[in-house]
C-alpha cells in the first residue's frame, strides 16, 4: 500500500511540474511581441549569427571541378557539368546547380572542398513560385552575384535561368518552278 501511495504521489508531482511549464509557456506567448515587430521585416533584416548556415555561396573561378562537394552531399542535391579542359590540365566547369528543394543546408559540402570556392552564406530569404525557380546555376550568374558582397536574390535567379534564343524566322517559301512552255510546233 506504502508502495503504491509513493507511486500516486511522484506521479501527481510529474503532472504538475509539467503543466506549470506548459502553464508559464502560454502566458510568455501572450506577453511577447510578435516577430515582425521585434525585427521589423522586411524593412531591416534580421540579425544573423557569425556560423549561421544560409544559401551557398560559390566561386566558379578557381573550382577545379573534382565533385567532392556532390560526393559529400548526403541528399544528392548538387550537381555538376564539367568538360575536359582542351587548353590545360583539369576541367572547365559549365554548370554548378544546388537543388534547394532537396537541400538540407547541413554545410557537409563544404569541408571537402581542396579549393574553399563553396561555403555557407549568410542569405535566408529566396522566395519563389515554382519548383524550378528553386534549381540556382551558380555558373549562370554573374560572378558578383554568386560570390561577392552582392546578394542572391529571386530576380538575379529568375534573370540567369533565361536563355536567349535568336528570334525565330520562317523558312524561305520554295520556289514555283514554272513548267517549260511548249515548243512551238508541239501542242501540250
Amino acid at each position: 500500500m506504502r508502495t503504491w501511495l509513493g507511486n500516486v504521489n511522484k506521479a501527481i508531482k510529474t503532472i504538475s511540474s509539467g503543466m506549470y511549464v506548459t502553464l508559464e509557456t502560454m502566458v510568455q506567448t501572450f506577453r511577447r511581441q510578435a516577430f515582425t515587430q521585434h525585427f521589423e521585416y522586411p524593412e531591416k533584416p534580421v540579425p544573423i549569427r557569425p556560423r549561421y548556415r544560409g544559401f551557398h555561396r560559390f566561386d566558379l573561378t578557381t573550382c577545379i571541378g573534382c565533385e567532392k562537394c556532390a560526393k559529400a552531399c548526403p541528399v544528392d542535391c548538387i550537381y555538376i557539368d564539367k568538360a575536359k579542359n582542351t587548353q590545360g590540365k583539369g576541367f572547365v566547369v559549365n554548370g554548378f546547380k544546388i537543388d534547394y528543394t532537396k537541400c538540407m543546408f547541413c554545410a557537409l559540402c563544404v569541408d571537402p572542398c581542396p579549393v574553399e570556392c563553396i561555403f555557407m552564406g549568410s542569405n535566408y530569404d529566396i522566395s519563389c513560385y515554382t519548383r524550378d525557380s528553386c534549381i540556382v546555376d551558380y555558373a549562370k550568374l554573374p560572378l558578383d552575384i554568386a560570390w561577392g558582397q552582392d546578394t542572391l536574390n529571386p530576380t538575379v535567379i529568375l534573370e540567369s535561368k533565361k536563355i536567349a534564343l535568336p528570334v525565330w524566322t520562317p523558312p524561305p517559301a520554295p520556289k514555283k518552278e514554272e513548267a517549260p512552255a511548249p515548243a512551238p510546233g508541239n501542242p501540250a
